[in-house]
């Protein structure tokens, strides 16, 4: 006979065996939750009435959350700026830039990366674009070979946590929490990676300066101004387009959705401007839209809103819309689009229906007391906090060799969050809690695009890698690089203020020693006249 305490390890067994099986994901989770919930009602654990809450919460908690509308434009930027050409702009003069020094090129693929995961958002973008551009050229240069897989997989996943990413936008769903402050906490992490990527070149070209050599003199095409100018048109319309969807979002001045509207417009407006048909007098409009834009801003800041600003802020608007009608013109713009589309509808159907799926299960496992069996599971670890951390980031870590981030933000986090908060409020304040605990898992998650055999970014490069390059090097190149991952997961865990340290402070105030004095007002006499007959 079947109990009630027997059904959520049941259960949780039950979903891992139906994954093993290679059935799609979002189904997988339905199905096992719609039968378990079918048995529940035979066993008499609650009727069929309780079933009603999985529509309800479909419709009002995945179909009506505006935060999700988020995602299919942060993916429709990426789409566009993984092949609009300001990546092998980028690298090639990056790789200048750095070439004299040794691991010059591995330098550039890092901070390449960085910059093009705070304004691109997906991982298999990224790690396409950087190994068509940037492996040939290491490999004519001598770069040791799991060096260049390895600094090619790893800073295309760092995507996963620098911001815009899409993996916080549904971490901050998932936990409760507001987008502006996930990317908040999440900008220490990603700072103190790079610099352990950076790192671990730096003492590799000490150690062994065979395996990162620095760029011939004679290969180096570009020098002074040259070099710093076409540096800078790579790095100053990215700046420009990372203000545009994250200054606004953490100044306040706009929401998650439509800041990543006006990415995506961005993202238009980049990929029109780094195309070879894009003629002079486009590139006048588009100045004069930047002026006018500039103009608008400082009578914004030193007047009121009047007939100047709304003027200033038409003509920018006017010159953005030139740019993408323009843009649409171009056959091969026009083409990059479509594909945009495309690749948005599916990303958005994919996780759409595993939060469906997500859902059925979770409903079901919380009417089982799946909450109470997994709350004293996690509670009673030995340790306390640190041996709760320990155990569920290991758990995280094993768990990414087969599922990836969505699955585990959809299926997981739901689950731990309440537990997450009620552990952790006691070491960084109830109102941070849940933010460390999500970047946290945002930083273990990154390894499971570079876990041998089954990582995403090792499956990508081996797609677009040239023949000599064995799946070996590919496979042991990754190891360095999860180890500095795992390095700074142990980081955040150790020292909370990486992630904590730029959020607000909330305010200490004692609400039984608040008064609130109303002042008192001496009426006249109110004079009603004679009476009335």
């Amino acid at each position: 006979m079947i109990t009630l305490e027997m059904m959520p390890p049941l259960m949780f067994g039950g979903l891992v065996l139906a994954m093993l099986i290679g059935f799609p994901v979002a189904f997988t989770l339905a199905a096992v939750g719609l039968s378990f919930g079918f048995l529940a009602i035979h066993l008499g654990f609650f009727d069929l009435n309780f079933l009603q809450a999985i529509p309800g919460r479909v419709f009002g908690s995945v179909l009506s959350n505006e935060l999700l509308l988020a995602i299919p434009f942060f993916t429709f930027m990426g789409a566009i700026l993984e092949r609009c050409g300001l990546a092998e702009d980028m690298l090639d003069s990056m790789g200048q830039l750095f070439g004299p020094v040794r691991g010059g090129l591995g330098y550039s693929v890092i901070i390449v990366g960085f910059i093009l995961g705070a304004i691109t958002g997906t991982v298999a973008a990224q790690v396409i674009a950087m190994a068509l551009i940037s492996m040939p050229v290491m490999i004519r240069y001598g770069y040791n070979m799991r060096y260049i897989t390895g600094v090619l997989a790893a800073s295309g996943t760092i995507t996963q946590l620098v911001p815009p990413s899409l993996v916080l936008i549904v971490l901050a769903d998932q936990l409760g929490k507001s987008v502006g402050d996930m990317y908040l906490g999440a900008w220490g992490p990603s700072v103190f990676q790079i610099m352990l990527f950076a790192g671990y070149t730096f003492i590799l070209g000490l150690i062994k300066p065979s395996h990162v050599p620095p760029v011939p003199k004679e290969a180096r095409t570009l020098t002074g101004w040259a070099l710093w100018k076409k540096c800078l048109m790579g790095i100053i319309p990215s700046a420009v387009l990372i203000f545009v969807v994250l200054g606004t979002m953490m100044m306040g001045l706009a929401t998650p959705t439509e800041a990543g509207a006006m990415g995506a417009v961005g993202a238009i407006v980049l990929a029109a401007i780094h195309h070879k048909d894009f003629t002079s007098k486009d590139r006048m409009i588009l100045i004069g839209g930047v002026i006018a834009a500039g103009v608008g801003t400082i009578v914004a800041m030193l007047f009121t809103e009047n007939l100047v600003f709304r003027l200033s802020f038409a003509v920018t608007y006017l010159a953005v819309a030139w740019i993408c009608i323009q843009a649409a013109r171009i056959p091969e713009l026009r083409d990059l689009i479509k594909q945009g589309y495309e690749s948005t509808m599916r990303l958005t159907c994919m996780v759409t229906f595993i939060l469906i799926g997500s859902t059925c299960f979770s409903v079901v496992f919380l009417g089982v007391s799946g909450g109470v069996w997994l709350e004293h599971l996690l509670t009673s670890l030995p340790g306390g906090v640190w041996g709760f951390l320990i155990f569920i980031n290991l758990f995280i870590f094993f768990l990414a060799f087969f599922l990836d981030f969505f699955e585990i933000a959809f299926i997981i986090l739901p689950m731990i969050a309440p537990i997450a908060q009620k552990v952790l409020a006691p070491v960084v304040g109830p109102d941070a809690a849940l933010i460390w605990f999500g970047v946290m898992l945002c930083v273990n998650m990154q390894t499971s695009f570079l876990h041998p055999p089954f990582g995403f970014a090792l499956f990508y490069l081996r797609g677009v890698a040239p023949k000599e390059v064995k799946s070996s090097d590919i496979y042991w190149g990754a190891i360095p690089w999860i180890g500095l991952q795992l390095i700074m997961v142990l980081l955040v865990i150790i020292f909370p203020i990486t992630v904590t340290g730029l959020l607000d402070k909330p305010l200490n105030v004692d609400l039984d020693k608040v008064k609130i004095e109303v002042p008192q007002i001496d009426l006249p006499p109110l004079d009603l006249g004679p009476p009335q007959k």
